[in-house]
């Protein structure tokens, strides 16, 4: 059963990495640091541009967030892996958020561009999430969806045929 909330704010971020908001073996959002975002501000199981669900967050950028001492030294930059990630993230959060059973992994991604970076003065990024097609069958639990970060309000990542499964095992 589709949950009717629409937003969840960062406590809600960390019930679901402690497998309370979906129960127990569902999906799950990892804990900080690898958790890419601080709230979700939109989700559904039908809008968006192809009618088939969509998910919006957003994450505060901090000068002192763990990646920036490491990737690089002298040149602080968010690694694009991270916000993949947080898109990955926000596909599978958005199949538990329907009620599909099973435990999230990432299956693959058709395409990635990366047109900027992510640098310590940044304030914020917004993830876009746009299901092309959400799969629920008796052997396969699965959604496809195009996303997109944007740092600040431009767009500096976009990816094609992003994949998420759920799965029993």
């Amino acid at each position: 059963m589709t949950m009717t909330r629409t937003s969840f704010d960062k406590e809600d971020l960390l019930a679901c990495a402690r497998g309370e908001l979906f129960g127990p073996g569902n999906a799950q959002l990892p804990e900080p640091p690898m958790l890419m975002m601080d709230r979700i501000t939109e989700i559904s199981a039908d809008a968006g541009p192809h009618g088939k669900g969509h998910v919006v967050a957003e994450f505060d950028i901090h000068p002192d967030l763990w990646f920036f001492s490491c990737h690089f030294p002298g040149n602080p930059i968010m690694p694009g892996c991270l916000g993949l990630d947080g898109l990955w993230q926000l596909t599978g959060f958005n199949l538990g958020w329907r009620g599909w059973q099973g435990r999230g992994y990432a299956l693959g991604v058709g395409e990635v561009k990366l047109t900027g970076m992510v640098r310590p003065d940044r304030r914020m990024l917004r993830y876009f999430v746009d299901f092309t097609k959400a799969i629920q069958t008796r052997r396969l639990t699965m959604g496809v969806a195009d996303g997109r970060v944007e740092a600040d309000g431009e767009t500096i990542y976009e990816v094609k045929d992003m994949k998420v499964a759920l799965s029993a095992a």
